[in-house]
């Protein structure tokens, strides 16, 4: 069965992206015991990933490039945002300077409720500079890997958006 819409596709991968040297910095890896399971054509992943791997069959091997715009896309100034240190006080008036230093990855949620993870950048006096931009945002990425399982996704997986079974998840 080769990958098609609507198939459940199982893979392994590494992830590298170029640096400046222009050697490439690994990433992530998925591997044959705790490999990547989803459903082709709605929306779960890159459509670019998706798109370099329609046409493939189970062994196959895969070596592709997406470009930052086609990946993450770039950084986007206004995603970058300054937020009063108050904010983050406790119901004491206590700043925690161990969560906030640069560098950090901190979960929020917005003022419509969506969860979101952001940077911190700066940390000043009175403000936290926080950057929510994609952590891959402006970076190429560089897949390699294996096609490990392609079927046909059944109707409750479709329903659910979800891969159920082995690798997905259950109800």
């Amino acid at each position: 069965m080769i990958i098609s819409q609507h198939h459940v596709v199982t893979v392994s991968y590494q992830l590298f992206t170029p640096e400046i040297s222009g050697n490439e910095k690994f990433i992530e890896q998925t591997t044959d015991d705790s490999p990547l399971e989803f459903i082709v054509g709605i929306g779960q992943l890159l459509p670019d990933f998706e798109q370099n791997l329609l046409g493939k069959k189970v062994g196959d091997m895969f070596d592709f490039h997406i470009t930052a715009e086609n990946g993450y896309g770039l950084p986007d100034p206004s995603a970058v945002v300054d937020i009063p240190k108050n904010v983050f006080f406790d119901e004491n008036g206590n700043f925690d300077n161990e969560t906030f230093q640069v560098g950090n990855t901190i979960p929020m949620v917005n003022s419509q409720g969506h969860r979101m993870t952001g940077i911190v950048k700066e940390v000043s006096n009175e403000f936290i500079k926080m950057d929510f931009n994609h952590p891959l945002a402006g970076s190429g990425l560089h897949f390699k890997g294996e096609v490990l399982g392609v079927r046909q996704a059944d109707p409750s997986e479709l329903a659910h958006g979800h891969v159920h079974g082995p690798h997905g998840h259950d109800h």
